[in-house]
């Protein structure tokens, strides 16, 4: 499992065209804290529980996610 960065977060959400209220409704962390989230080093104020439910929603949807923050991190589409 690559370690999840704030540009593979964004590279996500955009490949669905969620805005920040769709993605809020999908993973059920509020439309607030996925902006604060994407902003710089919001990250590192995230709750392990809100980035579990990052990735598990993403993952569910179909992203897959490669690399990491030092290989040129990224995102893959599945379905």
């Amino acid at each position: 499992m690559s370690i999840l960065t704030v540009e593979q977060i964004r590279m996500a959400r955009s490949a669905w065209g969620w805005s920040f209220e769709d993605f809020s409704k999908e993973c059920l962390v509020s439309a607030r804290t996925l902006r604060r989230i994407e902003s710089e080093g919001g990250l590192d104020k995230a709750t392990p529980a809100n980035l579990k439910l990052i990735r598990e929603t993403l993952e569910t949807a179909g992203i897959e996610f490669v690399g990491g923050p030092g290989d040129g991190p990224g995102v893959r589409l599945w379905k």
